[in-house]
């Protein structure tokens, strides 16, 4: 079986190489493609300051056609690089100016650059009048498949991580843990500049901790991916960029923060000279200890009598971290290219606590009072190793790339549990021990060809190979012994391969200035294979899916577009899902992973518009999301009262939803945003052949404004409110938050300091969890210490010649249940965000 998906992957990349070599790319004589650039500043005519933010279309000539733009930065300096040499026409505007276009402007192989100089526009009295001047960049773009947050231009997210990037993201919900939802589905893939990571195939709160919110430039959420994306993730994608800078000559930035709950630091660098280039840096994290109370109550019906269990205690934890990156370039000529990464990582979590409990049985007569106690941590570390080779031809955009990537995880966990009675029972204490080993080797090979503006093709081939191992091993301690001594019993070594082969297919197509469609088809074979030592068990499985996608747009005036598309999408159990490892700091509350899982399958439907007006951009869908074989945590209590939960396949989940995300310019130093996402989440199962279903209405509101005062000074807030989500037994609490940032910059803007607080008048956050059964209920409470303040800064030194040509990586992992943009004008209509 083995050697016959080798042969089908083999079968795949020959059709692709096929396809390049037999698709004519054009005459034999041409040499490589020359590209040209065209530059200036945009200057206000009457008061001599510099215009920023306007939007700079370029035309070819005598055409009303844009073949590209840009925004005009601070200082109303404007680039447009990588255009084909020929005749332009450059189009300026900005809302209060006048529209003004150059006519003319001729790029030839001598002369391949134009440099425009201070272009001065002139102010429209009349518009002035009717609106406000937008004097801000956007921080949120919207794009035909994806929603695009600009972490880096905004300052409230100074001094924390990934996580306080990701909750200020339209659409996205990020619980207390960390763990992240996309419009009420947990079943994301994460990525990392447009790549898998190990980091995610574990405790996604704990990796996104590891990644300050200093080196995030962007973060894509895609609501529909591709057919060129992994078919895994039935919510979606979430792709975080960090900040990556192709320079010539060197440079580079020092960031920090300081704060009573969590700090960081990191050190950032970028060098390049002709067609050689490195880039690397950085940083560490740190929490001080903070405590946090909880308590903890439960019923179990039992055939007249009632059994309780009640608990309270508190728990003090601690976290530190480290991640390192590098990377470099280098140019073989006009033609091929390679690019190699390379980052490493670390965490630890350490905790020590206790919860007092008093445990009621009337059947058994019994009443136990007891203090527990967990005394451990926990770690993990991994790498991740990109290395790709990028072959371009003489037709633009065509090109073909060979990619491999090798990523290591290895997590360990370590804890004393002690549990002293005061009455009713023996006093006991226990180690237990997890170690995790997870290796992922993947090749992959992807093709480009535009057979002409309005039609071009992608495909390619995949193959994934990920070997996971996990030995999990106790301990008690024997009173006599006075030592403690192995359980062979609960102790086991989960062996577990999974591989996963795949072809897909693409064709963009422009119908004409308004139409235009994406559709693909995606085939993956997944094969699984698993062996217990414990009990000598093994187990194994494969099957097949075709994933196909569709996006049809239709563009109106101003840039509006409508939008419909469909997607279907596979979820596959990830090492969190699948370890059997018991949890047993609470003997009476154990959970463990299922490795019986399978995969989940969901078909999505998708309608969206978005509009610009004065400024101002309104983006609203409405959705509907079909999900079988759902994996979910499921609780069940025995006949001794204890309470196990793990995952299982619960059925069907159904999900309609509407979300709505504007912004809006209040005068031109005050910008609004806002979002809301509705959905109706309807999931059923049956259980021991009973119907079990649950049902509601889940929400997230969220609110930011930004004001950019004078000498470079800048104030942003926000705020938001989710709704407890629904599970088959429950609900999951809620979480709120609001903070406020103020920075000033400095030294010619290569500096700035600033000011950050976090919910400042609630010390805890409280998060209540609800679950029931036919036989049960039960309710939780952690608290968790929230309110923050702390400083930040910032320091760029260095030479800055930016270079556009792409050198990330090509693949795209995302396909493990862990809690490329196409040309519909997706682009030209960003362009015109600012308008």
């Amino acid at each position: 079986m083995k050697t016959t998906r080798t042969s089908l992957l083999f079968i795949l990349v020959l059709i692709t190489l096929t396809i390049q070599a037999q698709v004519p790319f054009g005459g034999r004589n041409q040499g490589p493609t020359i590209t040209g650039k065209i530059s200036g500043i945009l200057q206000d005519s009457t008061a001599n300051t510099m215009v920023e933010f306007a939007t700079v279309s370029i035309y070819k000539k005598g055409t009303d056609k844009v073949v590209n733009g840009t925004v005009s930065e601070e200082g109303g300096v404007f680039k447009i690089i990588e255009l084909p040499l020929g005749t332009y026409d450059v189009q300026f505007s900005f809302i209060g100016y006048t529209t003004k276009t150059i006519h003319g402007i001729d790029l030839t192989p001598e002369k391949p650059d134009a440099d425009l100089g201070t272009v001065l526009m002139s102010s429209d009295q009349l518009m002035l009048d009717e609106v406000e001047v937008v004097g801000q960049a956007a921080v949120v773009e919207n794009k035909v498949d994806r929603i695009v947050y600009n972490a880096d231009k905004d300052p409230s997210t100074a001094g924390g991580d990934a996580t306080d990037v990701l909750r200020k993201v339209p659409l996205l919900s990020v619980d207390m843990d960390g763990n992240v939802s996309l419009r009420g589905s947990s079943n994301l893939q994460i990525l990392i500049n447009g790549k898998p990571s190990g980091m995610f195939s574990s405790n996604v709160g704990d990796a996104l901790r590891m990644i300050p919110s200093d080196q995030i430039k962007n973060v894509e959420v895609i609501t529909t991916p591709g057919a060129k994306y992994d078919a895994e993730g039935t919510g979606g994608i979430i792709n975080i960029i960090t900040k990556k800078k192709t320079i010539d000559g060197f440079s580079g930035s020092v960031n920090g923060s300081l704060g009573n709950i969590q700090n960081n630091g990191g050190l950032n660098f970028n060098f390049a000279r002709g067609r050689f280039g490195l880039n690397g840096g950085g940083g560490t994290f740190f929490s001080w200890p903070q405590d946090g109370p909880s308590s903890f109550y439960r019923e179990d019906y039992l055939e007249n009598a009632v059994r309780t269990l009640s608990q309270v205690g508190n728990t003090t934890t601690q976290r530190i971290g480290f991640r390192g990156t590098a990377g470099a370039f280098y140019d073989i000529n006009a033609y091929n290219s390679i690019n190699t990464s390379f980052n490493l990582r670390g965490f630890n979590f350490n905790r020590d606590g206790y919860q007092d409990a008093v445990f009621t049985d009337p059947y058994q007569g019994l009443i136990q009072k007891y203090r527990r106690t967990t005394d451990g941590g926990s770690g993990r570390d991994g790498f991740d190793w990109n290395t790709d080779y990028k072959k371009t031809f003489k037709n633009p955009g065509q090109e073909l790339t060979l990619a491999f990537q090798l990523s290591g995880d290895n997590s360990n966990n370590d804890t004393e549990l002690g549990t002293a009675y005061e009455s009713g029972g023996n006093d006991l204490r226990q180690k237990t021990f997890n170690d995790g080993k997870n290796r992922e080797y993947t090749l992959q090979t992807d093709y480009t060809h535009p057979f002409s503006e309005k039609l071009k093709l992608e495909t390619g081939a995949k193959a994934v190979f990920r070997k996971i191992n996990s030995d999990s091993r106790y301990s008690i301690y024997d009173y006599n012994l006075s030592e403690f001594v192995n359980d062979a019993q609960r102790s086991n070594l989960l062996l577990y391969d999974q591989d996963v082969y795949a072809g897909y297919g693409s064709l963009t197509v422009n119908f004409n200035a308004a139409y235009s469609m994406v559709a693909g088809l995606r085939y993956e074979h997944t094969s699984i294979a698993g062996d217990l030592k414990q009990g000598e068990t093994t187990f194994s499985n494969q099957y097949d899916n075709f994933v196909p996608s569709l996006i049809v747009s239709r563009k109106f005036k101003n840039y509006s577009t409508l939008k419909i598309s469909y997607v279907r999408r596979i979820q596959r159990p990830s090492l969190e899902y699948i370890n059997p490892f018991q949890d047993i700091s609470d003997p009476l509350n154990i959970s463990y992973g299922n490795p019986d899982l399978n995969p989940e399958l969901s078909d999505q439907y998708d309608l969206g518009y978005t509009a610009f007006l004065k400024g101002s951009v309104l983006n609203s869908s409405i959705y509907y999301r079909r999900t079988k074989d759902v994996i979910e945590r499921y609780l069940n209590i025995d006949a001794e009262g204890v309470a196990a939960t793990s995952f299982q396949n619960l059925g069907l989940s159904e999900n309609y939803g509407m979300n709505v995300f504007g912004s809006f310019p209040i005068t031109k130093f005050w910008t609004l945003r806002s979002s809301i996402d509705l959905n109706y989440l309807n999931i059923s199962s049956v259980v021991d052949g009973e119907p079990v279903s649950n049902q509601g209405f889940q929400y997230r509101i969220f609110g930011n404004t930004s004001f950019k005062l004078k000498k470079d000074w800048q104030i942003e807030a926000f705020g938001f409110f989710n709704s407890p989500r629904f599970t088959l037994q429950g609900t999951f609490p809620s979480f709120s938050m609001y903070s406020i940032g103020i920075s000033k910059e400095f030294l010619n803007k290569r500096a700035s300091l600033g000011i950050r607080a976090v919910s400042p008048f609630q010390k805890y956050l409280n998060f209540k969890t609800e679950l029931s059964g036919e036989t049960f209920t039960q309710t939780s409470n952690f608290s968790m210490p929230f309110r923050s303040v702390g400083i930040t800064f910032r320091y760029s030194f260095g030479k800055l010649d930016f270079k556009a040509r792409e050198r990330g990586s090509s693949i795209k992992n995302d396909d493990l249940k862990s809690g490329g943009d196409n040309q519909m004008g997706g682009n030209n209509m960003q362009q015109q965000q600012k308008k």
